[in-house]
């Protein structure tokens, strides 16, 4: 048999395997226990974080074969033929591709007649914004009074771009970005069901570099298992996402804190050696920054990196809450900056000197007065 993508053989097939999204899921599940169903969904939020999935698992929902539940059987046929892509009565449309108001009358023409085996017929519109404007006027008085036996499930990255007069026929669920741990969490039980052995540093790496989506999370697990031959270690990871070992940029940063410039110019080098990808080294450094400035903050948060948290406590402690922003302000300004620079590795290079240049040295400010007083 052909090998099947993780994201594809870990798609939740339930509501209780989703991960995340508690405040979408509790709202679904207490309108399909009490059968308060409206007849228009929007799911919005940024790729990859399980608006397609949710309207799946809320079509077999709304068909099973035992009856309009939060807890499907997953066993009757309309439930297998909606996990198998296959069911006549749940209507998939990718918007992208059909954009054209023609393409939206056909499919209106059809939303009159029953459904062939199921309960509803359930229209699911995949990144609806895309849709043109005579597109969504054709659909807006069919989405407002729809037949009783149609439901419609709309999917879209960019809200913004839907016309007033749709969202408001619909009930909207904003489906938040998953945070890294709980994108490690995921990943690390999925891998001990697959067998497949792994670092907790290459896992904290994947979750990092997924920013918020559990889809691309899970495709990079796919490739760095293949790059891997089979396992998931922290060498490989930082070798195929371009990043570094998050100890040297602790070893960056104290450079620049003891203004060792030969230290601070041997480490860059040994990391130039390495060719990484340098705008997301700066973006690293940055998110050292700022778990420093969390830490440094009257709030006093203690930062995330459960590797790191001890090295950047006491970094942190040896600079004042100004130097850190000053640090910060630099790099950030100073990563836009890389893809100006003759080559990146030059520029990577003059940023890390930028950061020595401009880093305040109380002794030097009293320095030309006392000049001035000697003869």
């Amino acid at each position: 048999m052909s090998y099947l993508a993780l994201a594809r053989k870990w798609r939740p097939r339930r509501f209780e395997e989703m991960v995340g999204q508690q405040h979408v899921l509790q709202a679904l599940v207490n309108a399909l226990d009490s059968e308060r169903l409206h007849h228009a969904y929007l799911f919005t939020g940024t790729r990859g974080v399980g608006k397609t999935t949710i309207a799946r698992i809320f079509s077999k929902s709304l068909n099973c074969e035992q009856g309009v539940s939060s807890k499907p059987c997953g066993e009757c046929a309309s439930c297998v033929e909606i996990d198998e892509g296959r069911s006549v009565d749940l209507i998939e449309i990718d918007a992208a591709s059909r954009t054209g108001v023609d393409d939206m009358r056909e499919l209106l023409e059809n939303v009159q007649y029953a459904p062939s085996r199921s309960r509803y017929k359930v229209y699911l519109i995949d990144e609806v914004h895309m849709l043109s404007k005579h597109s969504f006027n054709a659909l807006l008085k069919t989405l407002e009074e729809p037949p009783p036996h149609v439901k419609f499930l709309l999917a879209t990255t960019d809200p913004q771009k839907l016309p007033v007069t749709v969202l408001s026929r619909c009930l909207q669920f904003n489906l938040k970005r998953m945070s890294p741990a709980q994108i490690r969490q995921h990943l690390s039980a999925l891998l001990q069901q697959e067998g497949i052995e792994a670092d907790e540093a290459a896992l904290r790496l994947i979750a990092h570099a997924a920013d918020g989506s559990m889809r691309d999370a899970l495709s990079l697990l796919d490739q760095a298992i293949a790059f891997g031959g089979g396992e998931v270690r922290d060498a490989a990871v930082e070798s195929m996402l371009g990043v570094i070992a998050r100890d040297f940029l602790i070893r960056l940063l104290d450079a620049v804190i003891d203004q060792d410039a030969r230290a601070l110019l041997d480490e860059t080098r040994q990391l130039i050696e390495r060719n990484p990808d340098y705008r997301r080294v700066a973006a690293d450094l940055l998110d050292v920054l700022h778990q420093m400035a969390l830490y440094r903050s009257p709030a006093r948060i203690e930062p995330e990196d459960g590797l790191m948290k001890e090295a950047i406590i006491a970094s942190a402690q040896r600079l004042s809450p100004e130097e850190i922003q000053l640090y910060y302000q630099i790099l950030l300004q100073g990563r836009k900056d890389l893809e100006l620079s003759p080559d990146e590795a030059s520029g990577f290079e003059m940023l890390m000197l930028r950061l020595l240049a401009f880093s305040p040295q109380p002794d030097a400010a009293s320095a030309p007065a006392a000049e001035k007083k000697s003869p």
